[in-house]
């Protein structure tokens, strides 16, 4: 066999030698070694004085400033406890608008004026930090030569150990002022909508004092042998792969889903477990998903800033870990075609100072018209922003993924169950003093001996809606698993926080007309049922009839990404920005650009990388295949007689026009693709205007070249296939 032809079969040989790698052994019980590696509230208390460290909790929990004249003081506590436990460095940790993380390490010393070295660790150091802002994604925010930027210290996200380095979450600003991250207008929407949320409380209870968002997210991965990984320059170099047949079998039988979990991912995920848990990350679910090798993990609900901080942190941890157990992870949302993408769902509730759940059905009428006052104002701003959501989830990876029948539809709706959307329709035509009932649970009785009741929440699920009421929070589905959850969040808070605070000054207009508080509630309340009416839809988000029924009701249905982009530029969302001074019109343009470059650059990585594979790996093994069945069908001619040659060599005749025909067709369209590319990358007069041509005419090319050779993979040679096929790379061996 030709030496190149032999690696692929290197890598299967690989992949199915590996034996299992013995996950690490926990330290005692979960308790005993939770948040481990993170300098929390009790540990503070070892390591900073009293007097400071009740002056920073008071700040922290009131959302101010921290004073610097304690930083120093708390400097010098984390460098003593970060020491203690082996570290040696420390770094501003922070969200560029790359969509990741970033961090640049310094060691804890310094030289005297002696030249001798000392430990150090200041409060200015903690405070804040230069990183160069000019080489991160600013949107024309920063040039090169305006190179400052400024991240600084999050103290309501704990600091944590990573190996020997002390990391603590940061914001990244430029010189100027404009948010260069997604922590910044995260915190600045968590603060809005806590404020409107507060003031729109105070008609039920005015002991609430504050409210803060909570998030859990789901996230959805892929795990592939490392060996069979490296064998594929596309997963490699885009992190899904642009060509591959779909395995005889995948999902079809429906058997992997939280099926028994094999021994090397069962042992990966104990690993990455233990680690996240030290990290203080509470994950608690893990199971197999629909595809074969795609698995999904879900922690304890959070804070929405510190889970977005722990999402982004366990990304990084399962890289790692994954490693060691010889597996590579795929976070593209569409890493194969033909099988279940990935998604990061995104489970959203609002609680208050007092323990009470804002989305939760209440105990009685008078805290039913708490839930759905704030349920209807969710309603209201997703119906208003559904375009903005949508802008928020969007990209070049989560494109594949979405209205592909598989995942949440390209149009935002949300599924509230029959239960709520019986009490709404009611509640149009009801009184104030009819009250709301809603039971939030009733029992289904089996009648089997030794089953218990199970008690029914008060919506069934439907998987096919992007933004779902799942009892007692709403469920975004849409976000991408590779995703950075705050871009979503923070248009949801934002979008929330907005109509929470139309609502007050509504209510308070009819007040101050002389209506009593409950009849100006309901007023308001049965308006806002009637004006969203649109966005709610129970049925069959992936059927074509709702595709036509959603473009009738108004909602937002375009499905090219660059032009879904265009929904943070609208006037509406601008002013909604502002108003909530979550981001300005100079941030949201700056985004824009952001956004449009990125998408443009994956499309041009990607179709580069197709071309490189077609031309130097597909073609040739084609070509390859075919040589050998013209050398058969001349060696049968020398062999048989002239009137038994055709009938013996039809068979090659007619895969020999096939070759030549995907061959020719391939070639066509590399050449198409790459004119398509170079004129889109010089002929463009903006970022959005290239993006726009990436996505109208390279990414149609792209999809046909892969049809040829998915059709060519199913015709030459296995031996002679030289990229790992579906059925070696979706199988854990």
């Amino acid at each position: 066999m030709h030496k190149t032809m032999n690696n692929r079969f290197e890598a299967l040989n690989k992949a199915t030698s590996h034996l299992p790698v013995v996950p690490s052994k926990p330290e005692g019980k979960v308790k005993d070694y939770f948040a481990a590696d993170v300098f929390t509230r009790e540990r503070m208390k070892e390591y900073i004085a009293e007097d400071v460290l009740n002056q920073l909790f008071d700040d922290i929990d009131n959302g101010r400033t921290i004073h610097r004249d304690i930083a120093n003081t708390v400097a010098i506590g984390m460098r003593k406890w970060a020491m203690d436990h082996g570290a040696t460095h420390y770094t501003h940790w922070f969200q560029p608008l790359t969509g990741g993380t970033a961090e640049k390490h310094d060691a804890f010393f310094t030289l005297n004026k002696d030249g001798l070295l000392m430990e150090e660790f200041t409060g200015d150091a903690l405070y804040q930090q230069e990183p160069d802002a000019s080489s991160f994604p600013s949107g024309g925010i920063r040039n090169t030569f305006e190179a400052r930027g400024y991240s600084a210290w999050d103290p309501s996200s704990p600091v944590f150990l990573i190996s020997d380095t002390l990391c603590i979450p940061t914001v990244f600003v430029a010189y100027t002022g404009e948010a260069l991250d997604y922590k910044t207008p995260l915190i600045r929407s968590t603060a809005a909508l806590c404020k409107a949320a507060r003031e729109v409380c105070q008609f039920f209870d005015k002991q609430v004092r504050h409210v803060h968002a909570n998030l859990g997210w789901e996230q959805e991965y892929f795990l592939v042998d490392e060996a069979l990984y490296d064998a594929r320059p596309d997963l490699l170099l885009t992190g899904r792969t642009l060509m591959g047949h779909l395995s005889a079998k995948n999902q079809q039988l429906e058997d992997h889903y939280f099926g028994a979990i094999p021994e090397r991912v069962r042992n990966f995920m104990m690993d990455l477990e233990f680690e996240a848990l030290r990290a203080g990350i509470p994950i608690r679910t893990r199971h197999n998903e629909v595809a074969p090798n795609q698995f999904e993990m879900a922690p304890i609900f959070e804070d929405v800033n510190l889970a977005n901080d722990h999402n982004l942190l366990i990304m990084s941890i399962m890289e790692r870990v994954a490693r060691k157990h010889h597996f590579r992870v795929l976070l593209h949302e569409k890493p194969f075609a033909g099988v279940n993408g990935s998604g990061k769902h995104c489970n959203w509730s609002m609680q208050t100072n007092t323990g009470i759940n804002l989305l939760a059905p209440g105990k009685n009428p008078y805290q039913n018209l708490q839930f759905v006052t704030f349920l209807v104002n969710v309603l209201m701003a997703v119906y208003k922003y559904n375009g903005l959501l949508k802008a928020s989830i969007a990209s070049a990876t989560n494109e594949h993924r979405l209205g592909a029948n598989e995942a949440p539809p390209a149009i935002i709706s949300v599924f509230l169950g029959k239960q709520i959307s019986e009490v709404l329709d009611k509640l149009e035509h009801a009184s104030a003093e009819k009250g709301i009932i809603i039971n939030a649970k009733k029992e289904m009785k089996l009648g089997v001996a030794n089953i218990p009741e199970i008690l029914l929440d008060n919506t069934d699920r439907n998987r096919t809606s992007p933004f779902a009421f799942t009892g007692n929070r709403f469920e975004f589905r849409a976000v991408g698993s590779s995703a950075n959850c705050g871009a979503a969040m923070l248009a949801l808070n934002a979008a929330v926080a907005n109509q929470l605070f139309q609502f007050k000054a509504e209510v308070d207009k009819l007040i101050e007309k002389g209506e009593p508080k409950e009849r100006a509630l309901f007023k308001v309340i049965k308006s806002y049922i009637v004006t969203s009416k649109p966005i709610r839809f129970d049925g069959n988000g992936y059927s074509d009839e709702w595709k036509t029924e959603a473009a009738k009701r108004g909602l937002d249905c375009e499905t090219s990404v660059p032009l879904i982009f265009d929904r943070y530029l609208n006037p509406d969302v601008i002013n909604m920005f502002k108003t909530t001074e979550v981001l300005t019109e100079a941030e949201l343009q700056s985004r824009c650009e952001v956004k449009w470059e990125t998408y443009s650059k994956k499309l041009q990585i990607e179709s580069r990388v197709l071309g490189d594979l077609v031309i130097n790996h597909i073609l040739p093994a084609a070509k390859r295949y075919q040589t050998m069945l013209l050398q058969n069908v001349l060696a049968v001619k020398q062999v048989f007689a002239e009137d038994e040659v055709r009938s013996l060599n039809e068979q090659d005749y007619s895969i020999i026009r096939r070759i030549e025909h995907h061959a020719a067709a391939i070639i066509e369209k590399v050449e198409k693709m790459t004119t398509a590319r170079h004129k889109a990358n010089h002929e463009s007069p903006t970022e959005r205007d290239k993006a726009i041509a990436y996505h109208d005419h390279v990414l149609p090319v792209m999809a046909a070249i892969r049809e040829h050779v998915d059709d060519l993979e199913m015709i030459v040679d296995d031996e002679l296939w030289t990229l790992p096929k579906y059925r070696e790379l979706m199988f854990i061996h």
